[in-house]
């Protein structure tokens, strides 16, 4: 319990301090690629104990000014469906990164902190 207090603390100020996180809409992730933004997609469930480590993870890397210009939209996996389907994803965990409107990376139930930087350099 305490441990999950922490981590939410630690995801707070992470977007108070880095990149922001929000919600995914697809209006916002078209004005994004228009835009040509650096953005990362996170396939994301509360129930999976997978994506709570990649929550914790991106937490911490996200505080990184190298990651500042980076936008994360959050799908939830249960709730937008047709989103998921929409990036041919089949499973929670899944992390996608887009650079210049085009998809460069993606991994799924990665919790390697360094693979999941590396993969968010990709958009950058």
């Amino acid at each position: 319990m305490i441990r999950t207090l922490l981590v939410s603390l630690g995801l707070l100020f992470a977007t108070a301090a880095g990149a922001a996180e929000r919600p995914f809409t697809g209006e916002t992730f078209a004005a994004l690629q228009r835009q040509g933004s650096p953005v990362l997609v996170f396939i994301h469930a509360d129930w999976c104990p997978t994506c709570k480590k990649q929550d914790f993870i991106l937490g911490e890397l996200l505080q990184d000014e190298a990651f500042a210009a980076l936008e994360v939209l959050r799908v939830d996996f249960d709730g937008q469906r047709e989103m998921v389907q929409s990036f041919g994803v089949k499973y929670q965990s899944t992390l996608i990164v887009f650079r210049g409107g085009q998809e460069v990376g993606r991994s799924t139930a990665d919790t390697n902190r360094a693979s999941i930087a590396a993969l968010l350099r990709q958009a950058l």
